[in-house]
């Protein structure tokens, strides 16, 4: 069970060297950012972070943001779909965590 500080921390901007770079895209801060960009975010982009050998979102979520239980729910979604119900799913909790 995730606490009120560590969901304050998850929802948090990453350091600027640490934000996730979107295949020619934007800059994202944070995982609502990640969250809002997703469902319009194009095909190839998508693609590019989530295949068969990689989830890019996935790994900046574990490994930036820290937050395993997202990190570990993003593997399992091979579709754009998943990815944003997972994402808004978690976002919800942790706002109403985090107070």
């Amino acid at each position: 069970m995730v606490t009120k500080d560590e969901a304050k921390r998850y929802l948090c901007n990453a350091a600027p060297e640490q934000c996730f770079w979107v295949n020619n895209g934007p800059i994202l801060k944070n995982i609502e950012e990640l969250a809002n960009y997703l469902p319009d975010m194009p095909n190839e982009a998508f693609q590019h972070h989530v295949n068969s050998e990689k989830n890019d979102f996935s790994s900046w979520i574990k490994d930036i943001v820290g937050d395993q239980k997202l990190a570990n729910d993003l593997l399992s979604s091979k579709s754009r779909e998943s990815a944003v119900k997972k994402i808004k799913n978690r976002l919800n909790s942790l706002r109403k965590k985090a107070g």
